[in-house]
């Protein structure tokens, strides 16, 4: 899985395989912390997060939903920049 960004000890990715399987979500991991969250209504599909670390995921899908919808729908995986 390409790495997508890394914030505060949070790494995110996404498959390249485009439409992996619904709904459009990314892979976050934070530690010994993994989940996959849904990109349009930020909730955890699969895994855990502490709430800092799910906190920090959900606004940085907030700041990018157009390029990670994108990517989804394309396959064509890209680095963003981290949140500060």
């Amino acid at each position: 899985m390409p790495t997508i960004s890394r914030f505060y000890g949070i790494d995110v990715y996404m498959h390249q395989i485009a439409k992996e399987h619904n709904p459009p979500h990314i892979h976050v991991v934070y530690g010994d912390y993994k989940a996959s969250i849904d990109i349009m209504t930020f909730q955890i599909i699969e895994g855990s997060l502490k709430n800092n670390a799910r906190r920090l995921a959900v606004e940085f899908i907030k700041k990018y939903q157009k390029e990670l919808m994108e990517m989804w729908n394309t396959g064509k995986i890209r680095k963003l920049e981290p949140i500060d």
